[in-house]
């Protein structure tokens, strides 16, 4: 970083070219050539010069836009010094320095040098705030509330602190107990913390220890055949079949599959004896049978 001996070969003072004529009795703003070269010190003693010229600036002028462009030159060095607190978090700094800009350019355009704070005081907080909220709003693989995401480094401190106190699996009551929440609320948090990390179905994978080879996808080793869908496959090729049998036929399988109705009560309710009832329910299942099996 330049020592502030060095920074001021490149700030110079140019009263025609930055100083309109209706403004003259204001002190002239500094002509700074490599603005984000200008060393820590030298920066906090500029800006406070450069806020004093642009509150009386009227917004839009190209003198405003200088003064404006200059501060945020000046002050990317207080970006890049709270964006490495984030530099483990896994993310590219110079995305983080970008989003932290963000940040800068709020605090600038809210800053009120008249009531004597230091800027760098009152900047850190929007430029910390504006990162928090980009990790905040994309890196978590599924939406979910502020508040739950919140609660997740809540749960994750309270986990912490409870295994330091010899429960190595605290339960929803311990949690409950440690943060004075609700069970429902915290069943919701820990629900919550599944939507932070996801992981494609598609990855191989990978070999497993004690010499055991493992192939495949991890799709392999999720979930399994829902019986339903069978099911639902042999419903919708026995439409067609059932449609073809007679209207008793038809009768006597509503009533023995569909009502669950035994042979006698079905006698009684078709006035045919149980035997009948059994020669007429094997005849019609044979009909099906033989429909599904020549179409399969």
């Amino acid at each position: 970083m330049p020592t502030s001996a060095a920074v001021q070969d490149n700030i110079s003072v140019s009263h025609s070219e930055v100083d309109a004529p209706s403004e003259a009795a204001q002190p002239p703003v500094p002509l700074v050539e490599d603005a984000q070269r200008v060393a820590p010190l030298d920066a906090r003693r500029l800006s406070k010069l450069f806020f004093e010229r642009l509150s009386v600036l009227e917004e839009g002028t190209a003198e405003y836009q200088y003064a404006r462009n200059t501060l945020i030159e000046m002050n990317l060095s207080l970006v890049r010094y709270v964006a490495r607190r984030f530099r483990s978090r896994g993310q590219d700094m110079e995305d983080i320095v970008q989003v932290g800009t963000i940040g800068l350019i709020k605090a600038i355009d809210r800053f009120d040098v008249s009531l004597e704070n230091e800027f760098t005081t009152f900047a850190v907080p929007y430029i910390t705030g504006e990162i928090k909220r980009f990790f905040r709003d994309t890196t978590w693989s599924v939406h979910v509330p502020r508040r739950l995401q919140e609660l997740r480094v809540d749960l994750a401190r309270a986990r912490e602190e409870l295994e330091g106190r010899g429960i190595p699996e605290p339960s929803v009551a311990d949690f409950a107990t440690h943060l004075g929440l609700g069970e429902e609320e915290v069943i919701q948090g820990l629900v919550a913390c599944n939507g932070y990390d996801a992981d494609s179905i598609d990855r191989p994978i990978e070999a497993g220890g004690g010499g055991k080879q493992q192939s495949g996808l991890v799709a392999d080793l999720i979930g399994n055949e829902d019986p339903a869908f069978a099911l639902a496959e042999d419903l919708h090729a026995l439409k067609p079949l059932l449609a073809q049998l007679d209207e008793r036929q038809r009768t006597l399988i509503q009533l023995r599959f569909g009502a669950e109705m035994t042979q006698t009560e079905i006698g009684k309710e078709m006035g045919i004896s149980q035997m009948h009832v059994s020669r007429l329910l094997a005849r019609a299942l044979a009909t099906l049978r033989e429909g599904l099996l020549t179409e399969a």
